[in-house]
């Protein structure tokens, strides 16, 4: 059940003789109508009139609604539940019901609930604005009762549905032989838009004015923070070609150096490499990119280097650096490098997982990484390094903020915005 505040509208809504509820009951078969309401003060006792398609309006000049009744206190049930229907025989043709309720007051009580065995059945009016005394839960939801019909569509005629439902159960009043099923749907809680208005106030609602504010200002923040990694993120995009190719060399391959995300991996060191293959290797070659920084901690750096001829299938990679670069900088924790045959589009891994320091680990600074085997490549440490790394730079849609690979079209900033969206969905 949901709980109306209907207390702290007495002081906001002037006027008003009954708190309204709207229903919507656009169905393309009949349907029925459930109304379940717990008072707060069991000894309270409440006028309900409905209309259907308008607001219902009944003081002593107008009477414009389709039902009543009143709920006294030997009305209740034994769970402390005021209930009333309204069948699907009434329902047809409609597209909404609304509903209003008032507290009786205390002369009212005495004439209409206090000798329940001869109750008065005329309609209580009075001219005087709503004062409630204490809130209400209220559950509102609709049941059908159906068959199949010959072309295997669902029909309500001949089917009735009984007083006796509930939101557990539905009874059903058949006039024909037929199979028929029950419908069940519980209706979203019915929102007070002019209590929701009159109480939007600061400072009644400081605590979700504030959640709001901070939330809207770190979305903000991040969001700059997002774009201007987009824009980072986009100078190191690009395939290099390495200064030292020859013009006249016309063999590609493309040479993917992947860096970790350890602290101080990233280098400014001078990195140079030997790549041997079955035929032939090549000359030292220099790593280089003149329009970006290469080798940062995370990163993933994509070159071409020309030779002469193929070097067939390949051994190793022979890769060291200078050791130029100042403080921590100098040193490199390499991953991974992965060589791509730019005319048959085979590819060769390597893979190191070790510093190139002198200061860490055995203190070397260049290394010869062999071509991985099926079975290094399946091994769990390299595995396990490999889909980390995905998940959280990519896969994890919160982390990936600050963490996404730039080669991903799927932006910070996008990236941002939905999860603030789900954020405020959840």
């Amino acid at each position: 059940m949901y709980l109306q505040n209907v207390t702290s509208i007495n002081s906001t809504i002037n006027n008003l003789l009954f708190n309204y509820h709207y229903i919507n009951i656009t169905s393309s078969l009949s349907i029925s109508v459930h109304f379940e309401i717990h008072s707060l003060n069991r000894s309270l006792a409440y006028l309900f009139i409905y209309k259907f398609d308008q607001t219902p309006l009944l003081n002593s000049s107008i009477n414009l609604i389709d039902g009543w009744t009143q709920f006294c206190p030997f009305n209740l049930t034994n769970d402390g539940i005021y209930r009333y229907f309204i069948d699907n025989q009434q329902t047809p043709g409609h597209q909404s019901l609304i509903f209003g309720m008032r507290e009786l007051n205390s002369t009212e009580i005495n004439n209409y609930c206090l000798n329940n065995s001869s109750i008065n059945t005329s309609l209580p009016i009075i001219d005087e604005s709503i004062n409630f005394t204490s809130n209400y839960e209220l559950r509102i939801y609709t049941s059908g009762c159906y068959y199949l019909d010959e072309n295997n569509d669902w029909k309500s005629d001949g089917l009735i549905v009984g007083s006796l439902t509930n939101h557990y159960e539905t009874e059903c009043l058949s006039t024909h032989l037929t199979t028929f099923a029950g419908g069940f749907i519980v209706l979203p809680a019915p929102i007070n838009w002019s209590y929701v208005f009159a109480n939007a106030d600061f400072s009644k609602n400081k605590t979700v004015y504030i959640t709001m504010i901070v939330t809207a200002l770190l979305y903000i923040t991040l969001m700059i923070y997002a774009r201007f990694k987009d824009k980072k993120d986009f100078e190191k995009l690009g395939v290099t070609p390495l200064a030292d190719n020859n013009k006249s060399d016309y063999y590609y391959y493309q040479i993917l150096v992947f860096t970790g995300l350890r602290t101080n991996a990233g280098t400014d060191s001078k990195v140079y490499f030997v790549l041997s293959g079955d035929t032939d290797q090549t000359q030292i070659r220099l790593f280089s990119d003149p329009h970006r920084k290469i080798f940062q901690r995370g990163g993933i750096n994509s070159f071409i280097i020309a030779v002469p001829k193929s070097l067939g299938l390949l051994n190793y990679i022979r890769i060291w650096h200078d050791n130029s670069g100042e403080g921590s900088s100098a040193s490199w924790f390499l991953k991974y490098i992965i060589v791509r045959d730019l005319q048959t589009m085979d590819k060769f891994y390597f893979i190191s997982q070790q510093w190139f320091a002198v200061e860490k680990d055995d203190g070397r600074i260049e290394r010869t990484l062999p071509i991985a085997s099926e079975a290094e490549k399946q091994e769990f440490s390299y595995v396990l390094s490999k889909k980390a790394y995905h998940s959280i730079s990519d896969g994890h849609l919160w982390f990936s903020i600050f963490s996404r690979p730039p080669s991903n079209k799927f932006t910070r900033v996008q990236r941002c915005t939905c999860c603030f969206v789900l954020f405020f969905t959840s």
